[in-house]
């Protein structure tokens, strides 16, 4: 076959229909499919659906760090464990306005605000909407991960300009109870229900390396993959390295080409969501990022710390994207 003819044969490679009863199986027998035709397959979803050579830069404020009564057993913000991260007030709007404001120039598209809460309180709430108000009036998308919501919670949300709320499933349903058992997983998916009755798109992912195996990440994709309505955007973690943690005993650092591979099947599964390499890209190499964006990765989280993590600083994504021939999305 010539090359021209292999060109027309990737070309013409089938696109994959939005579905929502996905199977254990199916996934795991797309993932494990040879490397290159992967790869094809979840290239060929992405180029249907997206730009290949676009990133969407998105930012990451922590305006409540700590003091979080939940104990999730990966995360550095519960006041279960000793971590040495200590629980702060909610920022001031001016100082997230200001952190908008940097984002912003700095190339970012969407801002995020966390508070480290099981769940806000109405005044809290009251001031979160402000800060969503204001930030939407800087022109940028708005997104805020808040905890547990009621749907009165999210419609509130909704009315000040809410663009997203992330509420990860963080794991398999297998897996979930080894790793949290203050937070059901219907928890979770109740609050999800809650943000996409109230209109207001759903960033929803999980996290690997805590020790689960390869199933338990499928596991979590066909969770997200059979909602009613996919995720608008579905944020891949790598876990960060916490002393004091429980999952600290059990985690390990994902194979490279397992997460190139899950990134795969995340694009096949959810071919219109954006999927983004969010928390543990400090831990990725330049290739690999570059092989996760060919297999259908199209959004980073920029900056210099995520909550409580450091994160690549702008100018090594910058030249990273400079040396594949992408761009950002434009604001």
């Amino acid at each position: 076959m010539s090359v021209i003819d292999q060109t027309d044969q990737a070309d013409a490679a089938p696109t994959e229909a939005v579905r929502h009863q996905w199977t254990r199986p199916e996934a795991e027998s797309i993932y494990n499919l040879p490397f290159s035709d992967l790869v094809l397959r979840a290239q060929s979803t992405h180029r249907s659906n997206f730009d290949p050579n676009t990133i969407e830069f998105a930012s990451l404020l922590s305006i409540k760090t700590g003091g979080c009564p939940e104990d999730c057993g990966y995360c550095s913000q519960s006041a279960r464990y000793d971590t040495g991260v200590g629980a702060t007030r909610l920022l001031d709007q001016a100082d997230v306005i200001a952190a908008a404001e940097r984002a912003k120039d700095a190339g970012a598209t969407r801002f995020c605000m966390a508070a480290a809460w099981r769940s806000p309180k109405d005044r809290e709430l009251d001031r979160v909407c402000d800060m969503v108000a204001k930030v939407k009036g800087l022109g940028l998308e708005t997104c805020v991960t808040l905890g547990m919501l009621t749907f009165e919670q999210a419609e509130r949300l909704a009315a000040a300009g809410l663009d997203f709320y992330n509420h990860n499933v963080d794991t398999s349903p297998e897996f979930y109870d080894k790793i949290i058992t203050t937070r059901t997983l219907q928890d979770r998916l109740d609050t999800l229900t809650h943000v996409r009755h109230a209109g207001i798109s759903v960033c929803a992912g999980g996290i690997i390396g805590m020790g689960e195996g390869i199933e338990d990440r499928l596991g979590m994709l066909v969770l997200l993959a059979n909602l009613p309505v996919h995720p608008e955007s579905v944020p891949i973690n790598l876990w960060n390295e916490v002393k004091g943690v429980p999952v600290a005993d059990t985690a390990a650092r994902p194979d490279p080409i397992e997460v190139a591979r899950l990134v795969a099947v995340a694009r096949i599964l959810m071919p219109r969501a954006v999927v983004r390499l969010s928390a543990g890209r400090q831990y990725m190499t330049d290739e690999l990022q570059a092989l996760c964006f060919l297999a259908g990765a199209n959004s980073i989280f920029i900056g210099d710390v995520l909550l409580t993590t450091k994160n690549p600083q702008r100018d090594r994504d910058e030249s990273l994207l400079r040396r594949l021939g992408m761009s950002s999305k434009p604001g």
